[in-house]
């Protein structure tokens, strides 16, 4: 027997090193872009360069005859077995999901949609092979401007129209709280279209053996993407293996089932050979699902005194071309965010999803939150302005006391944990909120023409997308569970395997601290395996801040079978009753006698041996466990934005930013961080600078980093961050981070500037607030005497 114990120094909440960096930080690792195999040749797709037209022919025969190329395929030689592209979100029954062909036959409906392809033995052949390619088209006319789409004289995008479904929901007696309300504000607000612009662009690679494929992806959605190339394909599922190696970021993107995917496992198909595709950056603009673009029309009914009534959302969803994998869904996530922190009486909403000849929409980071946050978080101000009241006394008078927890929402979502005044009161504390204020109001007095504006966005969000039941409710095609393994190996060290597919979020490290402080085992001795679905088969991977709150809790009760195993064992080893053992982590002592105890390794080798195991126990440690929520979880904060206003210019310049979350419990904090810092940069890059801006003819104009503004660090102002703690409802405490910065920042950054220039009758900008639309709304304001 072994010394007596020592305690095992807790993990959770230790600031650790990712153990991922030194491979990902150097390059040296393998992501989907530098995989090499055998024979292997490079696709490339011509695409359409109109937004909406009928194909009329299209001839690849002269691109078989250029240098280096193998194979040329168009739409008519994959129609038969190609299927369409899957939407796994049907949210009414009479839904309007037209047929997605991942390669176009007989009309494109976008301008990149793919319309033909070429294989060849290096990239650059192939794609200069393209030119070569004859396609013939007639124009249509394209559909780009939602508001009119639905109008009875537009062109129709499909056959069937371009409505797609109308999703009601309401709660409370929205005619009661809005009749005879002292106060009832409306606003129009404009989501814009963003692309994500994740580090590593998206990649494929296929292989088939057989009737075996293996396919290679820079995707978040390993085991959901196998599930459905199959039923897209009609490949059998057993005999598709798929591999997420390193991915360079996803922000939602990546959680997809794309066109190139499905090509490229038919195309290995058909010419027996490894074949690769990875985009070039504008054609990612293009082709890449694009996120948010949504108008929002939203009225808020209050008492004189502030107290919220009632609430009625009325949006207007751009849908794009097609339905992709939760496109219909993404607007309704935020349907039960609208109501945020506050309290109040009734609470209807309405979204119209709405066909354009536009690449289609889908999940971008927050998926349906931040917009729904940034509606709320806009007219709460406009409220505070209508009655005269600093904007966060408002906010305090109607968000849910600490007391109040748990909370179930006019929207029926039962918030479990919060602490909304601790969060703020430590916000205005960092961020000088009075100080600032009486700033403010000095310079307006003297007219400087540099306005200060202070920003507030006090938030929560619904993280750990699940429970399975209620996405059932939705109508979501899949569960909110989550698995996890755990492989205790004979020399006493761990293999942890995941159904979480990370993509840069540092589950490699984070799981290890969690396993750590569960098993008692060194941090330095797990290791964690992930993303590939022939090592990890079941899992639902990696969006909506579900990795921790989910996939972490499959861990603890993976963690919990191992322990009950090895107790039996290691009453065995000790030759006493399993129930006079005690757990501490790592170690099992008989109670009474801590001297006479064994580590969790010594019952890993003993259960390895096998020597002498007690009658009817097999020799294995291992353990599999699957997770099913039974609520979401809750982070939430408080930001606070500080920006100037140049009046002559339209510049703005955030002067400073305060972000304090709560998170729950935090695993490690330099992830936490991280993961806030990345929001926040996201959130302010939709206030300031993104958007993807199409012509009168459908034509992306933003397909570069040139034309397409995503911030650098050099653009962006230093933020000072802090945490208060509220745990969930969990066994760890935790909530979820991934999403909470762009949530907030977004709406903490508008209305600054709108605060800035009230006084000058600025009652909004629309995003991106560029100089251009800044100055714009000053003249506008001016010339109307104060009612831009």
């Amino acid at each position: 027997m072994t010394a007596p114990p020592v305690a095992h120094p807790a993990e959770l909440g230790r600031a650790r090193l990712r153990k991922e960096d030194a491979r990902l930080v150097t390059g040296q690792t393998n992501w989907t872009d530098n995989i090499v195999l055998p024979g292997l040749l490079h696709m490339a797709f011509l695409r359409s360069p109109h937004a909406h037209a009928k194909i009329t022919r299209v001839n690849v025969a002269p691109a078989r005859s250029q240098p280096g190329v193998i194979a040329a395929f168009s739409g008519a030689d994959f129609e038969g077995e190609q299927g369409s592209l899957p939407c796994a979100w049907p949210v009414t029954p009479d839904i309007v999901i037209p047929n997605h062909p991942p390669m176009a036959v007989d009309e494109v409906r976008y301008v990149g949609e793919a319309v033909a392809v070429v294989v060849a033995r290096d990239r650059y052949e192939a794609a200069d092979a393209l030119e070569a390619i004859e396609v013939d088209y007639e124009p249509l006319p394209p559909v780009l401007d939602m508001r009119t789409a639905l109008d009875e004289d537009s062109p129709k995008v499909h056959e069937a129209g371009n409505k797609s479904f109308v999703w009601p929901f309401a709660n409370g007696d929205i005619e009661a709280a809005f009749s005879g309300a002292p106060v009832v504000l409306e606003r129009t607000y404009r989501q814009q279209r963003l692309i994500p612009c994740a580090m590593e662009p998206r990649a494929v690679v296929a292989w088939c053996e057989g009737d075996e494929f293996t396919i290679w992806s820079a995707t978040q959605i390993p085991h959901v993407l196998r599930v459905m190339l199959a039923l897209v394909t009609g490949i059998p599922e057993q005999n598709i293996r798929v591999i997420a190696p390193d991915v360079g970021g996803g922000f939602g993107s990546k959680l997809q089932v794309t066109a190139e995917e499905v090509l490229a496992m038919l195309v290995t198909r058909k010419l027996g050979r490894p074949v690769k595709w990875t985009e070039s950056r504008s054609e990612g603009n293009m082709t890449v699902h694009h996120g948010r673009d949504q108008w929002q029309k939203i009225r808020i009914a209050a008492d004189s005194d502030g107290r919220i009534r009632g609430l009625d959302v009325d949006l207007l969803a751009d849908m794009g071309a097609y339905l992709m994998l939760v496109t219909p869904g993404i607007p309704l996530l935020g349907a039960f965010m609208y109501n945020a922190i506050y309290k109040m009486d009734a609470l209807a909403f309405k979204c119209t999803g709405v066909f354009t000849t536009k690449m289609p929409t889908d999940a971008y980071r927050g998926a349906g939150r931040p917009e729904a946050t940034f509606a709320i978080e806009r007219i709460m101000d406009e409220l505070a302005v209508e009655l005269g009241m600093d904007p966060l006394e408002l906010r305090e008078r109607n968000w849910i006391k600490h007391e109040e927890f748990p909370f179930t929402t006019i929207a029926g979502l039962t918030y479990d944990s919060g602490n909304y005044e601790a969060a703020t009161a430590k916000a205005k504390d960092l961020f000088g909120y009075d100080q600032l204020r009486a700033e403010q109001a000095e310079r307006n007095a003297q007219g400087d023409p540099v306005r200060l504006g202070i920003g507030i966005s006090t938030f929560t969000e619904m993280c750990g997308l699940a429970p399975s039941r209620v996405l059932g409710s939705l109508s979501y095609g899949a569960g909110g569970w989550e698995s996890a393994s755990i492989r205790m190996l004979p020399t006493g060290k761990v293999e942890v395997v995941t159904g979480s597919s990370a993509h840069g979020q540092g589950h490699e490290t984070a799981w290890s601290q969690i396993v750590s402080d569960q098993l008692g085992v060194p941090f330095e001795d797990i290791r964690v395996l992930h993303g590939d679905t022939q090592i990890s088969p079941k899992g639902m991977d990696t969006y909506g801040s579900r990795s921790l709150a989910v996939g972490g809790m499959a861990l603890v009760g993976a963690c919990d079978k191992v322990i009950e195993k090895a107790k039996v064992i290691a009453a065995g080893m000790m030759e006493a009753s399993a129930d006079d053992l005690e757990w501490t982590p790592g170690r099992f002592s008989v109670r009474g006698d801590p001297d006479k105890s064994v580590t969790i390794g010594e019952v890993a080798l003993a259960t390895f041996a096998a020597h002498n195991l007690p009658e009817g126990v097999e020799p294995s440690l291992d353990s599999d466990h699957i997770y099913d929520p039974e609520n979401f979880s809750f982070p939430h904060g408080t930001h606070l934005c500080a920006a100037e206003v140049d009046t002559e210019t339209g510049m703005v310049t955030i002067r400073s930013y305060v972000a304090v979350d709560d998170v729950g419990k935090v695993v490690n904090p330099l992830i936490v961080e991280g993961q806030v810092h990345g929001g926040i940069a996201q959130g302010i890059a939709q206030a300031l600078y993104e958007e993807a801006v199409y012509d009168d003819a459908g034509n992306l104009l933003t397909t570069t980093l040139a034309d397409y503004l995503v911030p650098s660090a050099a653009d962006l102002p230093s933020y000072v961050t802090s945490r208060t703690e509220t745990p969930s409802d969990n066994r760890l405490g935790v909530k979820g981070v991934g999403e909470a910065g762009t949530i907030a920042s977004t709406p903490a950054v508008v209305n600054a500037i709108i605060d800035a220039l009230h006084p000058l009758g600025v009652r909004d900008v629309t995003m991106p607030c560029s100089p251009e639309h800044v100055w714009r709304a000053i003249q506008d304001a001016a010339e109307t005497g104060g009612a831009a």
